[in-house]
């Protein structure tokens, strides 16, 4: 096994009883840095962050941190080239999370740092392409107890792994199939932060009664998929069903004959809940012969890395082709710099864009090694943009905080306009709502800003 170690940015600069820095936690210097508005970094080092339920000293993990260890000399490199950089980062596949300038990372209050980098929407949205996805949980009366706890927290965790560019609906079935939300009927919503806790909600209100009978919610489920890539509606891109359940007993290869085969153009993905194996057999069929995947979760702490899974099996085929597709988020609040009062960075989005493994042997599996990417505050976008493309007059601005609704507009260029000025050509454009609950922050960027 390989002995190696790292700069745990958690555990840097921390001492044992004995005056002894602890195992990982080795003198790691940090100076305040007005750039990064006075925290306290080193510029000259990148340093590592792993989650709780993530084991720090596994072998894979060492081994892949090992291999980014490069990454340091790039991350140094390039801010001496650019000072205008911030925050420059990779997410691995394991779960570290590689960061420069190197931090100390801090815990909650509970010593638990649950922060984990293939969660964030600048990971998901570099590592796959945009997906619909039907959740379908079984909510029969062997459910109870446990498993159900379980399988609502799976739910949680997939919808999480969703974004603005992705659709979703959730489906209950016992004898029956059931909407978990009644207005969703028979279609895919956009998975944005509204439908999605709007989801949560909905699911934590479930039930288990009843006998399971999953042919109907799977053939319900095909139906909203096929409809929706006929009618050109939903992402047009990956197609996949969750299958949530302690078991499956029935049948389902006339299912898949009719909806899916021999195209096999919708994913199956299966998760077993709960320790019996009984169906275990059966469920993993499912998943392999509808080019899916299939986890048996046991407990809640089994979550969190059986449902990243799926994100793996999706970004295949973009390893494969190798597809290094460069992609923007959506503008958001830097949290961590929100906490430090400093204004100037609160206004954030990230680019990023997925890392593959080249290795002869492995290149048909199409391995996902993370996501590398890098913060870029908007303030340093506006720099570069024409003053008529981002400046929205005062009319606007009254009628973004009276009125609501504002959109901010996303064309190939990555510019962002404001409806009120005049389109420079008539081309479709992606249009991405301003929710509401963003208005201040769009009002705070402007107010700064002029």
């Amino acid at each position: 096994s390989l002995k190696f170690d790292y700069y745990n940015s958690m555990l840097i600069n921390t001492m044992d009883e004995d005056g002894n820095y602890v195992e990982l936690g080795g003198e790691f210097p940090l100076e305040e840095n007005e750039h990064f508005n006075n925290l306290p970094v080193n510029t000259q080092q990148s340093n590592i962050q792993v989650p709780t339920n993530v084991y720090n000293k596994d072998p894979k993990l060492l081994n892949a941190i090992y291999n980014s260890e490069a990454l340091n000399d790039v991350y140094v490199n390039n801010f001496l080239r650019d000072p205008t950089l911030t925050w420059q980062y990779f997410g691995s596949s394991y779960g570290f999370f590689r960061i420069y300038p190197g931090i100390k990372w801090t815990p909650d209050n509970n010593g638990v740092v649950a922060f984990d980098s293939r969660n964030r929407n600048w990971y998901i949205q570099a590592a796959t392409s945009p997906k619909d996805i039907i959740i379908m949980v079984d909510i029969s009366g062997s459910m109870k107890g446990l498993k159900m706890t379980i399988a609502k927290h799976t739910i949680n965790t997939i919808l999480d792994t969703l974004g603005e560019n992705d659709f979703v609906n959730v489906i209950a079935y016992t004898d029956y199939v059931r909407y978990v939300e009644p207005c969703f009927r028979g279609t895919l919503v956009q998975a944005d932060l509204d439908n999605r806790e709007h989801f949560k909600l909905l699911v934590e209100e479930l039930h288990v009664k009843g006998e399971a009978q999953i042919k109907n919610a799977m053939k319900e489920s095909f139906k909203i998929l096929n409809e929706a890539r006929m009618n050109g509606q939903g992402s047009m891109c990956n197609q996949a069903i969750m299958l949530i359940t302690d078991g499956a007993m029935e049948n389902f290869e006339s299912v898949f004959e009719e909806f899916n085969w021999p195209e096999r153009r919708v994913r199956v993905f299966t998760y077993l809940i709960g320790r019996e194996m009984t169906f275990a057999q059966k469920t993993k069929w499912i998943a392999c012969n509808n080019k899916g995947y299939y986890t048996h979760i046991s407990t809640l702490a089994d979550v969190q890395e059986n449902v990243m899974e799926y994100l793996h099996v999706l970004s295949r085929p973009m390893v494969i082709n190798h597809d290094h597709d460069i992609i923007w988020t959506e503008a958001y609040m830097d949290t961590v710099l929100f906490y430090t009062k400093a204004q100037s960075l609160l206004l954030m989005t990230s680019v990023a864009m997925p890392v593959f493994s080249k290795k002869k042997e492995t290149l048909s599996h199409g391995i996902l090694l993370g996501v590398v990417g890098t913060d870029v505050p908007l303030m340093e976008v506006m720099k570069l943009a024409p003053r008529y493309i981002v400046r929205p007059s005062l009319k606007a601005v009254f009628c973004v905080l009276l009125a609501g609704p504002a959109w901010l507009c996303l064309p190939p260029q990555q510019q962002w306009l404001h409806p009120e000025l005049p389109p420079r050509r008539k081309e479709k454009q992606k249009y991405i709502e301003l929710k509401r609950k963003n208005i201040l922050l769009f009002l705070h960027f402007y107010m700064f800003l002029y």
